[in-house]
C-alpha cells in the first residue's frame, strides 16, 4: 500500500434522503497514489458516497475532505477549486453529441480553464493517446462505441489534470469486451499513480488493481482493509456471502 499523506479524509458522513439514511457513520481515508475499490450490493449506498466525495450532495453529519478542502456541507469549499482537484466519470458518458471528440474534451480546458484553443487541442492528443484513442480525435460520439466513449469520458475528466479520480460503476452498460477495454485504461491509470476511488461489481478488477476494499452494506462501511488480506479472510458473514456470489 502506497504510503504518504491522505488525500480523501471521510469521517463519521451521514446523507439522508427525508426520514431515509443512507449512510450512517461512514469513514475512510484514501492515500495519494492508492486505488481503492468500493463494492457492495447495490442500495448499500456506494454511488451515494462517491458522489457525496465529489461534492454533488449535500451531508447531514461528518466530514469530507478532498485535496485539504472541505467538501459536502453547506459553505464549504467552492465548488470551482474541487471540479480542478477531482474528476468523475459516471456509468452514462455524458459527452455532447453534436460535438467531436476533441471538442468535448478541449471545451471545459477553454472555458473554465482559460486555455488558448492550441494549447487544449494539444493537451487532447495527449490524453486520447493515454485512453488509446488517438484516431478518434476528430470524430462525433455516435461514431463511437459505448466503450469508446467511455474512454473519452475518462480522457476528458484526466484532460483537467485532477488529482483525484472518481469513477461510479462505468463498466455496468457494458458487454464484456468493451468492459475489458475501458478496466485496461482504468489499470494503466493506477500503474501510473492515479489516486483513484471506483465503485464497482469487477470483482476480478478489484482484486487485481486495487490496494484497498471498503465493502459497503446498509450503509455502513462493515469491512475495510487491504485487498489481499480482506478477499483471503473475510471478518463477517456478510463479505463472506457477497464475495462467494460474485464469484
Amino acid at each position: 500500500m502506497p504510503e504518504g499523506e491522505a488525500v480523501v479524509r471521510v469521517r463519521d458522513v451521514i446523507k439522508e434522503f427525508g426520514p431515509l439514511r443512507v449512510l450512517d457513520g461512514v469513514g475512510f481515508e484514501v492515500v495519494r497514489g492508492q486505488t481503492v475499490a468500493i463494492v457492495g450490493r447495490s442500495g448499500s449506498g456506494k454511488s451515494t458516497l462517491l458522489r457525496c466525495v465529489a461534492g454533488l450532495e449535500t451531508i447531514q453529519g461528518g466530514e469530507i475532505e478532498v485535496c485539504s478542502h472541505p467538501v459536502g456541507r453547506p459553505g464549504s469549499a467552492a465548488r470551482a477549486q474541487l471540479r480542478r482537484d477531482v474528476g468523475m466519470v459516471f456509468q452514462s458518458y455524458n459527452l455532447f453529441p453534436h460535438l467531436t471528440v476533441e471538442r468535448n474534451i478541449t471545451l471545459a480546458l477553454t472555458l473554465v480553464k482559460k486555455q488558448p484553443r492550441e494549447e487544449a487541442k494539444k493537451r487532447a492528443a495527449e490524453v486520447l493517446g493515454l485512453v488509446g484513442l488517438t484516431d478518434k480525435i476528430g470524430a462525433y460520439p455516435e461514431q463511437l462505441s459505448g466503450g469508446q466513449q467511455q474512454r473519452v469520458a475518462i480522457a476528458r475528466s484526466l484532460a483537467l489534470q485532477p488529482q483525484v479520480m472518481l469513477f461510479d460503476e462505468v463498466t455496468s452498460a457494458l458487454d464484456p469486451e468493451l468492459t475489458a477495454e475501458v478496466l485496461g485504461v482504468m489499470e494503466d491509470l493506477a500503474q501510473r499513480g492515479m489516486t483513484m476511488i471506483t465503485v464497482t461489481h469487477e470483482m476480478g478488477f478489484a482484486r487485481r488493481v486495487a490496494d484497498l476494499v471498503v465493502f459497503m452494506h446498509k450503509g455502513k462501511v462493515w469491512e475495510i482493509g487491504p485487498t489481499a488480506e480482506l478477499f483471503a479472510n473475510p471478518r463477517t458473514a456478510e463479505f463472506r456471502q457477497f464475495v462467494g456470489s460474485e464469484l
